[in-house]
């Protein structure tokens, strides 16, 4: 068994691989390289044979988006780390090194995030992770160093290691024995939280989360789905919602269900006074698809939920009705 495969999930990435897998490639001695194709139609997979022969390839047979393609692929690799990193990612020297260290000695730890910096504006924090991803009680995904589109200034206030809600999937780093305790990602998300998912359960089994920032990497974003797309819209509100439907404690389920679809509502609202008419009906989709999913996902539940601890009652409260735009200003 490898201590640690660093797996690249791509599809039709090719101009991004071109970029970012040589400093992958570099910085990643400790590590076996994978790409893991997802059925590309580009020149993705004869580009890398050509160009970066000590790559091992994986192709699946079909694009079943980040859940799918990780799940297919990871059950081909034998390591006891698996590093999930996004193609428009670029790492850092000694990059492993403190993550390595931190699985090591830390037993119950089973998923790291690093720091993750912008790489168009290299000093300040990106949306997909930043410092450390946490949710409210609604659902509503947050971080240290990006509350929803307000993005923070690295001033070192996040040099540390601390433990998180759930950890990015730009970069997300989880013991191989306890994705497949918990059978890797949820298929019916697709792409977009389902990593928040996965934590979510992780917490749920007794483990713990973490971010590390001594080890730094930079994203691009929006690579595969930019953050004005309505699919994304879509795929994030749908979801948000079957992940409160799988986790939350039952006790708490339906009131934070309706309290949720109310604020999906008003969120439709604010995109048709703003004339973003296409991201409310992706709204409206989203919550058609929730009710068809709905059974499905709630039978997904684990016997037992565990009370989760909340930075933050409302995000939504903090951030428009304080004016909160920093973490320390909502929690």
């Amino acid at each position: 068994m490898e201590k640690i495969a660093v797996v690249i999930l791509n599809w039709n990435g090719v101009k991004l691989l071109e970029q970012f897998l040589p400093s992958v490639i570099q910085f990643s001695p400790e590590a076996t390289v994978y790409v893991a194709d997802n059925a590309s139609t580009d020149e993705s997979v004869a580009f890398i044979k050509n160009n970066f022969p000590t790559v091992k390839i994986l192709q699946n047979k079909t694009n079943q988006g980040f859940a799918g393609g990780y799940n297919d692929a990871l059950q081909h690799i034998d390591a006891e780390i698996y590093a999930l990193v996004n193609s428009d990612i670029e790492v850092t020297e000694n990059w492993l090194k403190p993550i390595l260290e931190t699985f090591d000695t830390e037993s119950e730890t089973a998923i790291i995030q690093p720091k993750i910096l912008d790489f168009k504006r290299k000093n300040y924090f990106e949306y997909a992770g930043a410092g450390g991803g946490f949710i409210d009680q609604f659902g509503y995904p947050f971080c240290r160093g990006r509350i929803f589109d307000t993005l923070e200034k690295d001033n070192g206030q996040y040099n540390d290691k601390c433990e998180i809600f759930w950890a990015s999937g730009a970069c997300f780093f989880i013991r191989s024995a306890v994705y497949k305790e918990l059978k890797g990602f949820d298929q019916d998300f697709f792409a977009h939280q389902e990593e928040i998912d996965l934590c979510w359960r992780a917490i749920n089994k007794g483990y713990t989360i973490k971010y590390n920032s001594e080890s730094k990497v930079y994203h691009v974003g929006g690579a595969t789905l930019q953050q004005a797309n309505p699919q994304k819209t879509y795929l994030n509100f749908r979801n948000s919602l079957l992940m409160l439907t799988k986790n939350l404690p039952q006790d708490s389920l339906l009131k934070v269900l309706i309290i949720r679809l109310v604020l999906d509502s008003i969120a439709g609202i604010r995109y048709i006074i703003g004339g973003q008419f296409t991201h409310c009906w992706a709204i409206i989709r989203a919550h058609f698809s929730f009710y068809r999913l709905f059974l499905r996902n709630y039978k997904k539940r684990e016997k037992k939920q565990v009370e989760t601890y909340f930075k933050t009652k409302s995000i939504v409260y903090g951030y428009y009705v304080k004016s909160g735009t920093v973490f320390a200003d909502v929690i």
